[in-house]
């Protein structure tokens, strides 16, 4: 399965965590937006938290803006439920 998210980025944060309010979710991370660096961060952190290759995180638009669009490839049905329960406003 493949699953496509808009995620806003806010980098240079004192930790990283995935932060959700009433109307947002937005991913901080510690690293700078400098040369990348927060962007490999940020398919570092996703891997990590959700146990998926970083080989299967793709940065499809927002290469250097702080709004990403993300593609999750090669998903297994537990995995795109956790994703989509941590990272949108839907339920399943």
């Amino acid at each position: 399965m493949e699953l496509k998210l808009k995620l806003k980025i806010s980098p240079n944060a004192s930790k990283s965590e995935i932060v959700k309010t009433d109307t947002d979710i937005k991913i901080k991370l510690t690293a700078q937006p400098i040369d990348g660096k927060a962007n490999k961060c940020l398919v570092e952190f996703l891997s990590k938290s959700f146990k998926i290759p970083k080989s299967n995180i793709e940065i499809l638009k927002g290469e250097t803006g702080r709004e990403k669009t993300l593609l999750f490839k090669n998903l297994e049905q537990e995995k795109y439920n956790l994703l989509i329960n941590n990272l949108t406003f839907q339920k399943l």
